[in-house]
């Protein structure tokens, strides 16, 4: 007995396949021979490519969440929050997520969705902790208030849910697909997603008035069925989670995990084309084997004893491939599907896409004025791009890219700047003090050179006491700088116990009225040495973190 040869009563018997039988009507013209690789009837369309002729279904599973696309609505979206507009969804956190839909609101500006969504019009966006109003840079992330000044909830948490259209059943295998799409990479930044399951869609929503409840298990009635982490940034990514349940499960919550996220931005995510299916029913993508770019490669689906296949590339009938498994094909890209024929029914498995691997590798390299270099069998002194066709170690085509460059004699002038607390080292020396320096050495690829080192303290002053007593002088603590710096991430200002009295995020330097004022909580904080943290970014655009002292003198 064939693998899978159990399977097929269930995939034909209505929960998997749907009847789909072409039948021909036309008799004074030629029909469209689905299988043979030609264009019988002259219509310009070749076998699967002719959908009026040759129209079989997609064989794809059938998920038992409903409306796993957002699709179906009962109305447009129109603002954030408003998840009761696609059919079959519950709000099921208190922290509400968003509908995104193509007819409507499409998302907050500075939050954009990755497009064109993985299938149809329509996803889901929710977020992970809540940043206050006095922190972040990012966008205002769906759900939030619009009112007055608001606390950040470490614990704030959107989660969408769903009663199933059949139970989980305990004991068997199931595989939930699913894509995730990231917006950009200061509000996608990399997390845990968690697929949550209860015996009892009375369980939804859970957390009922309470903003801070957190995820579903931190209550009664749920557990957690599976994680998967993700990172990505404007894209989408297909992702799944594997799963036995212990218990039938009826309904189900997807979102954050239960970690407390404490955020110096506003962080967000889309959901799209949920499919919860048995495993089983997974069985019919086409799945590949080998190297792409020698005789091992193959694609391979389960073979069924009931089953009739028939392999096409690009919709074009491969005459002949009529196994569950197909050789021979390394170097011939396309789209893959196969024509599934079983007692009174017609599929198509979705399309497998093979593209032959080329390594693309590109090499800088610098020589002395006077040298040459040996490349793809010719010796090369001018400085230019070169390219080599070579193969791998595995039969694959490899692109080499040389960039050559000539290193000519001369002086270079290097333009640095460092801290007064700091040295610049170059050849054997280092520097401390501001200032010009000339330097004899070889370069790191042995030629002669002179390097004039033009060495500057960075623009910045940030004060070591104040004294904040409305005289106007030192009454706040804060970054004072020229145009070295171009902003101040985030300033913050600790006790000696390590408690934190101040903090600010994206404040301009040289704004005394951004820094601290020597208070905490509203109250004068006491007399004393507090420690500061400063994450800053230069005009070279890259951002360095600065600590040290202030003394708070009344």
């Amino acid at each position: 007995m064939k693998l899978l040869t159990s399977l097929a009563p269930l995939l034909l018997g209505g929960l998997f396949w749907v009847k789909n039988i072409p039948t021909q009507t036309r008799t004074s013209l030629p029909l469209e021979i689905c299988d043979n690789g030609i264009d019988d009837d002259g219509d310009g369309l070749i076998d699967l490519n002719d959908t009026t002729d040759c129209n079989c279904p997609l064989a794809i599973p059938a998920s038992l969440i409903p409306n796993p696309s957002f699709e179906e609505r009962n109305c447009c979206p129109q603002d954030r929050s408003e998840l009761y507009c696609a059919k079959g969804w519950i709000q099921a956190s208190e922290p509400t997520t968003d509908f995104l839909h193509t007819c409507g609101w499409m998302g907050w500006p500075d939050l954009p969705p990755p497009l064109p969504f993985p299938d149809g019009e329509g996803c889901m966006g929710f977020r992970n902790g809540k940043v206050g109003a006095s922190g972040g840079t990012g966008g205002s992330g769906g759900g939030g208030s619009t009112g007055g000044p608001e606390a950040g909830n470490p614990n704030w948490k959107e989660y969408a849910g769903a009663c199933l259209l059949g139970p989980l059943k305990a004991g068997t295998a199931y595989t939930f697909e699913f894509w995730i799409g990231f917006t950009k990479s200061f509000n996608s930044p990399p997390t845990t997603i968690v697929f949550y399951g209860t015996t009892d869609c009375a369980n939804l929503p859970f957390g009922i008035n309470d903003e801070t409840f957190g995820c579903p298990t931190n209550g009664p009635g749920w557990v957690e069925l599976g994680s998967v982490p993700i990172s990505g940034v404007m894209e989408w990514k297909k992702k799944e989670i594997n799963i036995i349940p212990n218990q039938d499960i009826y309904a189900i919550a997807i979102g954050p995990n239960c970690e407390e996220v404490d955020l110096f931005t506003h962080t967000y995510y889309f959901f799209d084309n949920l499919v919860l299916a048995e495993t089983e029913q997974f069985g019919y993508n086409i799945k590949a084997t080998g190297n792409p770019c020698d005789g091992s490669f193959a694609l391979n689906l389960l073979d069924v004893d009931t089953l009739q296949y028939q392999w096409y590339r690009d919709g074009v009938a491969l005459v002949g491939e009529t196994g569950a498994t197909i050789h021979g094909i390394q170097d011939l890209e396309g789209e893959y599907q196969v024509k599934l024929v079983g007692p009174n029914s017609c599929k198509v498995t979705p399309p497998y896409t093979l593209k032959i691997p080329v390594s693309h590798t590109e090499v800088d390299t610098t020589i002395c004025f006077d040298d040459a270099l040996f490349f793809d069998g010719n010796y090369i002194n001018k400085a230019g791009q070169y390219l080599a066709y070579l193969k791998t170690w595995d039969g694959c085509d490899s692109i080499v890219q040389l960039n050559l460059h000539i290193s000519a004699a001369g002086v270079d002038t290097v333009y640095a700047q460092i801290f007064e607390s700091e040295s610049y080292q170059i050849g054997k020396h280092s520097y401390s003090k501001k200032g010009e320096y000339d330097e004899a050495f070889k370069s790191y690829i042995g030629c002669d050179s002179l390097v004039h080192l033009v060495l500057d303290f960075y623009d910045i002053y940030i004060p070591n006491a104040i004294s904040p007593n409305d005289d106007g002088i030192n009454d706040f603590f804060t970054i004072f700088s020229g145009a070295d710096v171009k902003e101040v991430l985030s300033l913050e200002v600790y006790d000696r116990w390590g408690g934190r009295v101040f903090n600010n995020q994206d404040i301009k330097p040289n704004d005394v009225v951004v820094g601290w004022d020597g208070t905490h909580n509203g109250k004068p904080a006491s007399t004393g040495v507090y420690v500061w943290k400063a994450n800053i970014v230069f005009k070279d655009g890259k951002a360095r973190e600065l600590t040290g002292t202030v003394t708070l003198i009344k």
